[in-house]
């Protein structure tokens, strides 16, 4: 990888919508509108390189100690290349940084996710999110996305970010 991690600006929100949009065609997240990218582009990490961005990531909090991975999206001519664990770890330490213990996603993912040390977890353990985002999702209340968590130290360093 050549590229650089960074919070993500106003301008790259159309290539943001790109991305996350082109994976929720093909089922695997929700869409989102243009709005809604700009409401939240504070949330946002972009993988930028030679001034192209090739991932996206969100990290949406929840609540004191809750936090969500979301909107994970990497241009399909760039997969396998270490960007999708880059913008997670990236994610990751932000919540750290907040003082947030618990970080889950709603995954296709599974191994990706394993390998950054998340579990799986029942998705009963996240009402919040449940409620927020699930309850309009056209396969509520059929979820067949994969609950997982990572809990963190906000102290120190986690070690299974160091790892992977």
């Amino acid at each position: 990888m050549k590229g650089i991690v960074r919070k993500a600006k106003i301008s790259d929100s159309t290539r943001i919508q790109e991305l996350i949009n082109e994976y929720a065609k093909l089922g695997l997240m929700l869409p989102r509108s243009i709005q809604s990218i700009y409401e939240n582009i504070r949330e946002f990490w972009v993988y930028e390189e030679e001034g192209r961005v090739l991932g996206v990531c969100a990290l949406t909090i929840f609540w004191s100690d809750l936090a969500e991975i979301r909107s994970l999206a990497v241009d399909p001519e760039n997969t396998g290349r270490g960007i999708g664990s880059s913008l997670v770890k990236k994610a990751l330490e932000e919540a750290q940084e907040f003082g947030i213990p618990r970080v889950f996603t709603l995954t296709y993912q599974v191994k990706f996710f394993e390998k950054l040390g998340f579990k799986v977890i029942e998705k009963e353990k996240l009402p919040h999110k449940i409620w927020k985002d699930c309850i309009n999702c056209i396969k509520f209340p059929n979820c067949d996305e994969t609950a997982m968590e990572i809990k963190l130290n906000p102290e120190e360093k986690n070690e299974s970010l160091e790892r992977s």
